[in-house]
């Protein structure tokens, strides 16, 4: 069990933390809204841990104080929420791929303006980034009760009035405004949620990963997290959830293909190297044969079914 935890403990991680990235961007999509803004808010969120970390909370001893790591993911979400707000009210007058366009814009100026400055590295980024825990897979401590904890919100949040606002403004805007919905106030407040989420992640993936730099947040990762909502469920969190999950161990398991041997070189090459065009052939597949994702609603109303069953 060791020896597993100790070689898969990094892809462990990184899968729980790629199903919170999905739930960042499944937020605005409640809504109805395709935003592509949460590599931005995640390189950001990256960007606040690195440098309190190595500039401001510096440590003596020799791993860093799990108190100062909460904080820095506190910070992270709070500012990342107020940049989310002041670029939601805004870029949210937009719709549809207008809106997609606008928030890819979003991230872009932030990955430009990170390779300018002297505080972030520039094009090299911060590096020796303080590691809170010995191994990788103890990041699960903080990583796995956050996916919990987001999950039963989630799960709740799409039963209360404010949930049920978000799929009101998502099935039909103008209907949702006559019954008394403000679609401004909801459509940025779903906005904002998910930049606290992605800053959150962004904050610890910054410790994980043990440097941080401008690649974090490109119009790859874009294309990344959609795959993650689009295909494992746009209608219930789950979906995020699991495609965040499958997709993240996805790129690691096409090499474990690749390095088996007896494939050509070319599709051996493909396999290492073509995981965005793999992801977007499964966007448009996925779109195509499951326009609900892989995971829809419909799940809650079986479990339910089957426990009355069993009465």
């Amino acid at each position: 069990m060791a020896e597993f935890f100790s070689t898969y403990g990094s892809l462990i991680v990184s899968m729980v933390l790629g199903a919170l990235l999905g739930l960042s961007l499944y937020l605005p999509l409640m809504t109805g809204q395709l935003s592509l803004a949460s590599p931005g808010f995640y390189a950001l969120g990256g960007y606040i841990a690195a440098i309190l970390s190595t500039k401001i909370f510096i440590s003596s001893s020799s791993l860093y104080p799990i108190p100062l790591l909460l904080l820095e993911m506190l910070i992270a979400g709070v500012i990342s929420g107020l940049l989310g707000a002041a670029v939601g009210i805004p870029a949210l007058r937009l719709r549809g791929i207008y809106l997609a366009i606008a928030t890819i814009a979003f991230v872009e100026i932030l990955r430009v303006v990170s390779l300018n400055l002297e505080i972030t590295g520039g094009a090299v980024g911060i590096f020796g980034i303080p590691q809170p825990f010995a191994t990788q897979i103890e990041y699960l401590w903080i990583a796995l009760p956050l996916l919990l904890i987001s999950m039963v919100v989630f799960y709740r949040l799409e039963r209360i009035r404010v949930g049920r606002a978000f799929t009101a403004i998502r099935e039909d805007e103008l209907a949702a405004g006559a019954m008394g919905i403000n679609p401004t106030y909801y459509k940025v407040l779903a906005f904002t949620l998910g930049a606290i989420v992605a800053g959150v992640v962004g904050a610890i993936s910054a410790h994980f990963l043990n440097t941080w730099n401008a690649r974090q947040g490109t119009f790859d990762a874009s294309i990344i997290y959609l795959t993650f909502v689009l295909i494992g469920g746009s209608r219930t969190f789950l979906g995020s959830v699991v495609g965040g999950m499958v997709f993240t161990a996805l790129p690691e398991i096409l090499r474990g293909l690749a390095d088996t041997g007896g494939l050509p070189n070319w599709l051996a090459q493909f396999l290492r190297d073509g995981r965005l065009i793999i992801f977007g052939l499964l966007i448009v597949v996925g779109t195509i044969f499951f326009p609900q994702g892989l995971v829809t609603p419909d799940i809650f109303k079986i479990v339910k079914f089957r426990n009355k069953s069993s009465r």
